[in-house]
């Protein structure tokens, strides 16, 4: 049974919360793919988290706008693969998602985010990256990878 990829992110961070964490081996640094600007000018990485071995979640955050931007990026682009980017700004009233087939990246997706906490994630084919708790100043972040 093939389920959602937002069914799934809501899923792996409830489980994430709860303390259940299944860790899959990361990407070497040499094959993590680069930014590539998707979500546009003023926007900075602050944060970013490899995709199993498949690519790269970024979280951006253009400090003029107050505004958060993720994108998840694959190492090399080909035929198309179930991808998503995911973010939730606390206190929003729900998360920004995108998914679907995609040949490089999925997002760019924003939310407003000045001085939040963020949640963010990526996935492509069978590999994903949970990330929450996030850039919150001194408070350390928790992050999840799965595979499936």
């Amino acid at each position: 049974m093939k389920i959602s990829r937002y069914v799934a992110a809501s899923a792996v961070l409830a489980s994430a919360v709860a303390g259940s964490v299944v860790l899959v081996p990361s990407a070497s640094a040499a094959a993590r793919a680069a930014y590539n600007g998707a979500c546009g000018s003023g926007y900075k990485v602050v944060n970013s988290a490899p995709v199993g071995t498949q690519g790269t979640v970024f979280l951006t955050y253009n400090s003029a706008k107050g505004k958060n931007c993720v994108v998840t990026v694959r190492n090399t682009a080909g035929a198309a693969k179930n991808m998503f980017a995911y973010l939730y700004v606390n206190g929003a009233a729900e998360p920004q998602l995108d998914e679907g087939l995609y040949k490089s990246y999925a997002g760019p997706i924003y939310d407003y985010g000045r001085g939040k906490c963020v949640d963010w994630a990526g996935g492509i084919d069978n590999q994903s990256t949970f990330t929450y708790g996030s850039n919150c100043a001194s408070l350390k972040e928790h992050r999840v990878t799965k595979g499936w």
